[in-house]
């Protein structure tokens, strides 16, 4: 009787436990979005200009010489329509890892108000928590634009399917989760430059982002499944234009491992950060 009422009063606690981590977290995501909700055209264009540019030089150019059945699967219609959901990927990926480091970094490196964050009486892992939700709002806001011009160009709306927005959504908590990381430990704002150029931009055009992963040799196909953008790629292209029958349901399970690994990850930074 009393093991069974030790437990209960732990569940208790737990639960509270959960609720002040959870409402730690909506905090310091609050404090973002005061700064970020008067910036959100800004923030919202600013990548969508790369994505139109693949669209017109790769799918509108050079995709017109690839036919489906040969160099793309023939469940597609057309190159542009295979490669769309890769460009809500790639540029869901670049805002919510760019944004989220450079907030970071500029609060660290330049402003100089991290130390007050870091002396806030709130979990570590809250910390992160709040600084990953205001990276996945950024991601969601560039890739909306995205969308916009994918439902424009093909009138396809599982773009705005349950199961699309779920994987959107896991992919930007991994890449802001990962971006929190690298604001983190970075010293400078040349370190950020380097991980873009040998992390980010490798991962845009090896990401499964232009092309079939599974028609790959096997080392390759090591090699691009390592990437956490593949997985949102692929899934992301599944769910856009094949049935549920044929959708990779392990991509959702992949990115959601991998974003909680990178919160674990990154409270464990913010315990131990010192600026």
């Amino acid at each position: 009787m009393k093991f069974l009422t030790a437990l209960l009063w732990g569940n208790k606690f737990k639960a509270s436990q959960l609720q002040l981590l959870l409402a730690d977290s909506l905090t310091i995501f609050w404090g973002e979005w005061l700064d970020l909700r008067v910036r959100v055209a800004q923030v919202a264009a600013s990548g969508l200009v790369s994505p139109l540019i693949y669209i017109l030089a790769f799918g509108l150019g050079l995709g017109s010489s690839i036919r489906p059945g040969a160099g793309i699967s023939g469940n597609y219609d057309n190159y542009l329509e295979f490669m769309l959901p890769g460009m809500v990927a790639l540029s869901s990926m670049t805002i919510s890892f760019a944004g989220t480091t450079f907030s970071i970094c500029g609060d660290r490196l330049f402003s100089k108000t991290f130390e007050e964050l870091l002396l806030t009486p709130i979990h570590p892992l809250a910390l992160h928590i709040g600084k990953m939700l205001a990276g996945v709002v950024r991601g969601l806001m560039t890739s909306g634009s995205v969308i916009l011009v994918a439902l424009l160009l093909t009138r396809n709306w599982h773009f705005l399917s349950p199961l699309f927005l779920l994987l959107l959504v896991l992919n930007c908590a991994v890449f802001a989760g990962l971006g929190v990381i690298v604001g983190l430990s970075v010293r400078s704002l040349e370190s950020v430059g380097l991980y873009n150029n040998f992390v980010i931009i490798p991962m845009s055009f090896l990401g499964a982002t232009f092309f079939d992963p599974s028609t790959l040799p096997i080392a390759l196909k090591f090699v691009v499944y390592v990437l956490p953008l593949t997985y949102a790629s692929t899934g992301l292209r599944a769910a856009a234009h094949l049935p549920l029958t044929q959708f990779p349901w392990y991509s959702v399970p992949v990115l959601l491992v991998m974003a909680i690994a990178l919160s674990l990850w990154g409270g464990y930074k913010f315990a131990h950060q010192q600026d």
